[in-house]
């Protein structure tokens, strides 16, 4: 049975804590969710701003594997804007074996910040990532061999001696970030699945919405004869439930700030705050944007509704997890999410009362 949850775990973590617990907190976060039915963990890549702690995804995906029986593991994402084709491709279909077929590889251009220190501008990860792409789905889930030469890659007649454990072939879904249309219309090219942030990064130049990045996916496929499906959508925004909404947001109103104006607004240089609100209303503001659910079950079953009415409708929810309250807080928040938000997403619950309903009805 499914969940239509799953985490994406960038995975950022406040400084001046212990970085090798933070790390393997993670891997017993995924644990977690997957004993409480989760369908999906992305794991990302970071290299620079001190938080993002995890630089090589791949590992913590072969150590969750191990450690997990049902839930889907994913790079969120491999940045192909500085991966050898070969290289990702290779490590894809090791993760597919060490998985047994749980493995789904997200692909995209890369953090700024990390491609600045790489000598790339982000004109060169757009366009890196447009070139490795076609090399990376054929190597993974094709048949013939590669050559290709291009100023940052070569291909000689390449092709992995070793096959997918997926006979069907590996997942492959593209990020959105919202501020370009590049991913949406290279899901669309090439028939991939999308993962889309519901808000873009703090301090982000412009934001493309949910709505306008499915269209162009869309348009884009039709134009390349493939067909976007909505049940394989990824929404991903940060999300905190508690039994009662003010305890919610007392879990993660210290959290937030933090995150916001240390990390984004501190360590990235950007100008986070948001014109006419106070810095301690920054939390609220989010939310009422739509770029965050923090309240009861109630509250964010609600504001899952109002989603999918904005979006026309995606398939799973990611619940980023930013790192904003303690990690007993964090685990009861999933909890929550599992017994009471799920069954709305998949009307798992909706057969007992059903039943219910049937025996009071026979009794009038």
């Amino acid at each position: 049975m499914y969940s239509r949850l799953g985490v994406f775990l960038s995975p950022v973590h406040e400084t001046g804590q212990d970085p090798h617990l933070a790390i393997r907190r993670n891997l017993d976060l995924v644990e977690l969710v997957d004993d409480l039915n989760f369908d999906e963990a992305w794991f990302g890549e970071h290299h620079s701003l001190g938080w993002g702690l995890v630089g090589a995804p791949e590992t913590m995906i072969a150590a969750a594997s191990q450690r997990t029986q049902q839930i889907k593991l994913a790079n969120g994402v491999v940045p192909l804007s500085w991966h050898h084709p070969f290289h990702v491709a290779t490590r894809a279909v090791h993760l597919d074996h060490l998985s047994r077929g749980r493995y789904i590889l997200g692909v995209g251009p890369g953090v700024p910040t990390d491609a600045k220190m790489l000598g790339l501008e982000p004109a060169d990860q757009r366009t890196r990532l447009q070139e490795a792409l076609p090399a990376v789905l054929e190597l993974v889930n094709g048949e013939e061999r590669i050559s290709e030469k291009t100023d940052w890659y070569g291909l000689n007649n390449a092709k992995l001696h070793l096959a997918r454990f997926q006979q069907d072939g590996i997942e492959v879904a593209i990020a959105s970030g919202g501020t370009s249309l590049t991913a949406p219309k290279l899901a669309g090219q090439y028939g991939l699945n999308m993962v889309s942030f519901a808000l873009t990064q703090p301090g982000a130049p412009h934001s493309i919405g949910l709505y306008d990045q499915w269209a162009a996916a869309e348009e884009s496929a039709a134009e390349h004869g493939n067909t976007m499906r909505r049940d394989k959508w990824r929404v991903a925004l940060p999300v905190h439930v508690a039994e009662t909404t003010k305890q919610a947001f007392a879990d993660v109103r210290d959290g937030f700030d933090r995150w916001l104006f240390d990390y984004f607004g501190k360590a990235a240089g950007r100008d986070v705050s948001t014109p006419g609100i106070p810095r301690e209303k920054e939390l609220d503001a989010r939310i009422d944007a739509g770029g965050a659910l923090v309240g009861s079950p109630e509250d964010v079953i609600a504001g899952i509704k109002r989603l999918q009415e904005k979006t026309g409708g995606f398939g799973t929810l990611l619940v980023y997890l930013p790192d904003w309250t303690t990690w007993e807080k964090t685990n009861r928040s999933m909890e929550l999410l599992a017994r009471y938000v799920a069954p709305y997403l998949t009307g798992s619950a909706d057969r007992p009362q059903e039943s219910i309903d049937w025996a009071v009805a026979s009794r009038a």
